[in-house]
């Protein structure tokens, strides 16, 4: 079978993301290293545009737009940093974005959205099957489909983010990400094994979420109930068609933390890191402080792949 996304797709995004999304930093901690037994190496999408990886894909995405279609606009569905990501490279673009975003999305990211000039429609994510109801919209209004993960273009924007780690750390034993609907672990999965065969590939999920690691047991796509976990960006039911081939065939496995551990990752890494990261950024790091991956190799890298929370629901998590 041949996959949808190869190493020259992503290479080929990186050059058309150049000048547009940031080179993020990667960071390093001793206290970090010592704890874990690794040299970790961590890729800060934190500190990306938009506040995280998103921009990548979306970008890579509607830029290949033919002028007919961004004349007309783009429509996603996102609980917060896709919607962000859409909106910013729509406006950037010179095209409109229409948004259907949970009525519970976090405050933060449903305003940062309006922010970029995007118009917002919600729905209940315990209710409505977004899928189903973005695809209703976009054809009612003529518009042109951008999903979070599920496409060949978005998922190759996201691996330009492990192309990069990798271009500046070097050779990795062990590649983590966090799992959502699977695009950043797809394309950070295709750079890995693409550039260094031997690099194992872990990706990491909320225990309330699991249908990535589900799927994978069963070699087949399953679908969890709707996730009720603080890690809203891996809020999802079933993996992708297209990222769960690509994961299926690169990914060695998928842990789980639970959100407590999550919010220690997060207090971790701003009292040790001096970073903020957000729940969903933060399960990578959680899976090296809890030791779910088990014995790591020499050097190890780890997507951080978002910081959008704000200061009160920040306070309110890393609460002792």
């Amino acid at each position: 079978m041949t996959l949808p996304v190869t190493l020259d797709d992503i290479r080929d995004a990186a050059t058309r993301l150049k000048g547009v999304v940031h080179r993020t930093p990667v960071l390093r901690s001793r206290t970090l290293d010592e704890r874990v037994g690794s040299e970790v190496h961590l890729k800060c999408e934190n500190f990306q545009r938009i506040g995280a990886f998103k921009i990548r894909g979306a970008y890579n995405a509607i830029s290949r737009l033919s002028p007919g279609q961004l004349a007309k606009g783009v429509a996603a569905f996102s609980s917060g940093n896709h919607a962000q990501a859409v909106a910013l490279a729509a406006r950037e673009l010179g095209t409109t974005a229409v948004i259907l975003m949970p009525e519970d999305a976090p405050r933060s990211k449903v305003e940062a959205t309006l922010g970029y000039g995007a118009e917002i429609v919600t729905y209940d994510r315990y209710g409505g099957d977004r899928i189903e109801l973005a695809g209703a919209l976009a054809a009612e209004r003529g518009l042109t489909l951008i999903p979070p993960y599920d496409h060949p273009d978005v998922i190759a924007g996201q691996g330009t983010a492990a192309l990069e780690l990798i271009e500046e750390s070097g050779e990795l034993g062990l590649l983590v990400a966090p799992v959502g609907g699977g695009g950043l672990i797809a394309g950070s999965s295709t750079v890995a094994k693409g550039l260094y065969g031997g690099t194992r590939v872990v990706g990491v999920e909320p225990e309330a979420g699991d249908d990535t690691k589900q799927s994978l047991e069963a070699g087949r796509r399953i679908t969890v109930p709707v996730p009720r976990t603080i890690a809203d960006g891996q809020a999802i039911q079933s993996p992708g068609e297209l990222t769960f081939a690509v994961n299926q065939r690169l990914v060695d496995a998928v842990v789980l933390v639970s959100d407590d551990e999550i919010r220690d990752a997060m207090r971790f890494a701003f009292e040790r890191l001096k970073i903020v990261v957000e729940p969903s950024g933060a399960t990578g790091l959680a899976a090296l402080l809890t030791g779910r991956i088990g014995q790591l190799p020499p050097r190890t890298g780890v997507i951080v792949s978002g910081g959008n929370v704000d200061a009160d629901r920040f306070a309110e998590l890393c609460a002792p």
